[in-house]
């Protein structure tokens, strides 16, 4: 077995030794055994038909729009709380981190979104502390210390919504029983038992990733109803919000919400997962090799167009649209990076806006209330406008947008070099040179030097040679955390995935 399968072939494991009787809470092993029967099978036909919808458009039958149905001509509409009425901001992070998880929770911020998957190294350990912290956080009772100002800081009295992202239907969990299990279903389940929801403020709310069908909703309507039955609650107790990050979940929006509007209070357009999605999809096109990433504008139109199309289906039946992560971070020791930072994340948000969406991610405090300042309060719902364009070009010409330069290639596989670094080091997600880059950028990346390799940009030779030369910068800049040896190992695990095809999510 080669490097990159070896890394990528490693899912989640319980360490050693490790038995479900005694090392999780007492009775979880029993009300576990029968959720994994039902759902696991169901999860592993639904990455089956994935991997066939992929095979099927590098064969050229690309995604397209369903037949009409009754998720598009009946009017259905959803009851939105009025605990989620404002959410102009989702401030969103690592759930590893108590520091980070306290400091948004203080932020103002009319959401949180607690992080499981991207932004989260996918490891035992790491998991474990994420559900610890997510759990303290929503009974208001996490705190981290200050070495600073000398003091511990705990969580302020608000009115913010908290939401905690699991780990998606493309992932599964090792070492729970012999075979794997849904790691979707492992991290819900784990949550809701060990959770008193008598103590949270609202509703348990939960972040879905990576949907790429309709069908999938319907999996997860009858997880999220079979928990709260569980804890003695009405089937649609537990509410959502889902991520738009695959190309072929585009065509099929609306019904994905439909089969799952007794939870879902909105979809959010997950861009960066989304255009290493669409990428994947594309890749067999020489039409559709992508230019550098920083050079794309943010109103390109293979996003502006789902940026209408999502606010539009949401609010036809009153649910929100949130908008993307801005990936260029403020600075308090870069007064220029700060101020460019800034201006590019009110444009960017002012974008959103004039796009019907009701609000946006951000990672950073500081981005809160310029983020906040850009949407109408609380929302735009009523902005709904009938005969909207539902089948929208979501595949238009990427001709003519932004440069396709050897600088570009060499900055992406230096960021692959450095996020795969971070990865071993621990970290989901990493501050490199302004941007903050998780699991997404890297999959964007990886998949744009295979695109240039693939339509003849670059030989596999010079892609090879970028990976010596960057790598050697970095290790001689010794500015990233780790050591030579891990720098080295990421660098082959980085450009062993672009040579062997492995883009999916690991």
């Amino acid at each position: 077995m080669s490097l990159a399968q070896s890394a990528l072939q490693r899912m989640n494991a319980a360490p050693p030794g490790f038995s479900i009787e005694r090392d999780l809470p007492a009775g979880f092993a029993a009300f576990y055994r029968t959720l994994h029967e039902r759902f696991t099978p169901r999860q592993r036909a639904l990455s089956g038909n994935r991997k066939e919808m992929l095979a099927a458009a590098h064969a050229g039958r690309l995604p397209t729009y369903l037949p009409p149905s009754q998720a598009t001509t009946s009017d259905w509409k959803i009851e939105l709380p009025a605990w989620c009425a404002d959410q102009r901001n989702q401030m969103t992070g690592p759930a590893d981190e108590a520091d980070l998880v306290v400091k948004m929770l203080n932020s103002g911020a009319p959401g949180v979104m607690l992080d499981l998957e991207d932004s989260m190294a996918n490891e035992w350990e790491h998991l474990m502390l994420g559900i610890d912290n997510v759990i303290a956080a929503l009974y208001g009772e996490l705190t981290y210390d200050d070495k600073k100002r000398g003091e511990t800081v705990a969580i302020k009295p608000s009115t913010t919504v908290t939401w905690t992202r699991v780990r998606g239907l493309h992932l599964s969990q090792a070492g729970i029983y012999s075979e794997p299990t849904s790691a979707s279903l492992f991290d819900l389940a784990l949550l809701v038992f060990r959770l008193d929801l008598s103590r949270l403020r609202h509703p348990l709310c939960i972040y879905i990733p990576k949907s790429e069908s309709a069908e999938e909703a319907l999996w997860w309507r009858d997880v999220l109803g079979e928990l709260a039955a569980h804890k003695g609650k009405p089937r649609d107790y537990i509410k959502c919000m889902a991520l738009c990050e695959a190309h072929p979940l585009a065509f099929q929006f609306e019904e994905f919400a439909y089969n799952l509007r007794d939870h879902l209070l909105g979809l959010n357009l997950g861009r960066w997962d989304y255009m290493a999605s669409l990428i994947h999809y594309n890749l067999e096109d020489p039409k559709w090799v992508l230019p550098d990433r920083n050079t794309i504008p943010h109103d390109v139109p293979f996003f502006q167009n789902l940026r209408l199309l999502i606010p539009s289906i949401c609010h036809k039946h009153g649910m929100l649209a949130i908008g993307g992560m801005t990936a260029l971070y403020p600075s308090r020791e870069d007064a220029e990076l700060n101020a460019r930072a800034l201006r590019v994340l009110e444009a960017d948000k002012k974008n959103e806006a004039v796009c019907y969406m009701d609000g946006a991610w951000t990672g950073h405090p500081d981005q809160n209330a310029i983020a906040v300042a850009q949407f109408p309060a609380p929302n735009q719902i009523a902005s709904y406008r009938p005969g909207f364009d539902s089948h929208p070009d979501l595949r238009p010409a990427v001709e003519g947008i932004g440069k396709t330069t050897i600088e570009g290639t060499r900055a992406a596989v230096r960021t692959v070099i450095r996020y795969r670094n971070g990865y071993l080091n621990g970290k989901g997600a990493s501050l490199l040179d302004g941007y903050m880059e998780d699991l997404a950028t890297d999959r964007i990346y990886r998949l744009m030097i295979a695109q240039r390799v693939k339509h003849g940009v670059h030989s596999p030779a010079e892609v090879t040679q970028l990976f010596d030369e960057e790598l050697e910068k970095l290790i001689e800049s010794a500015k990233d955390a780790g050591t030579p040896q891990t720098m080295r190992r990421a660098r082959e695990i980085g450009e062993a995935m672009i040579v062997q095809g492995a883009f999916d999510p690991v």
